[in-house]
């Protein structure tokens, strides 16, 4: 064999050698890319997977607190036409007049009286604009007499030295005491609640 042909030789086992490292680096090559791709698409997905769960839990953030939002101006509404049913029922017992209002007036004082057995010196106080019918109801009364006015839509407040005894029986108290103890059932009837 000749140096020409064993150069040949070891030429062809170069050349086969390095194709199969080339082919062996493609394969490689291949492998890195399919596992890179592999990867950028698992984390693709996990992304986008966080990046849904984001968006869900962004999205119940914003719907419960607009529900609350929308709860809570629910709830000012009601108490404004709570309120304003309140002014009404208020106003309707301030324009009260002649027997109705004497009526009624009798009726919260002679209450009153069964605090104060035969205390002597007993002292009425009433809204201003019933002055004239409060000093003709106490004509009727001994050892009554008013004593002043009281800041309210009528009604008595009655007051004695000797036991110091005061009860409060004016529309208002009156008022109070209904509409504390019936304020469910008239929110009810006014919002339709079941």
């Amino acid at each position: 064999m000749s140096l020409e042909t064993v150069a040949e030789d070891i030429r062809d086992e170069a050349r086969a050698r390095a194709e199969e490292i080339r082919i062996d680096a493609d394969e490689r090559a291949e492998e890195i890319i399919e596992a890179a791709e592999a990867d950028a698409e698992e984390i693709r997905e996990q992304r986008q997977a966080e990046v849904e769960r984001e968006i869900e839990q962004e999205r119940e953030q914003k719907l419960s607190s607009a529900k609350l939002e929308a709860k809570q101006e629910r709830l000012e509404a009601r108490r404004d036409v709570l309120q304003s049913v309140r002014d009404s029922v208020e106003a309707e017992i301030a324009s009260l007049e002649g027997d109705r209002r004497e009526e009624l007036t009798r009726t919260l004082l002679d209450a009153a009286t069964a605090e104060f057995d035969d205390d002597a010196g007993v002292q009425v106080y009433g809204r201003a604009d019933d002055a004239d019918l409060l000093e003709s109801i106490l004509a009727d009364y001994d050892g009554y007499e008013l004593a002043g006015e009281y800041d309210c839509l009528g009604g008595v407040v009655v007051e004695s030295e000797s036991s110091r005894i005061s009860v409060n029986n004016t529309f208002d108290s009156v008022l109070d005491d209904v509409w504390e103890n019936n304020l469910r059932d008239i929110s009810s009837r006014l919002f339709e609640e079941q």
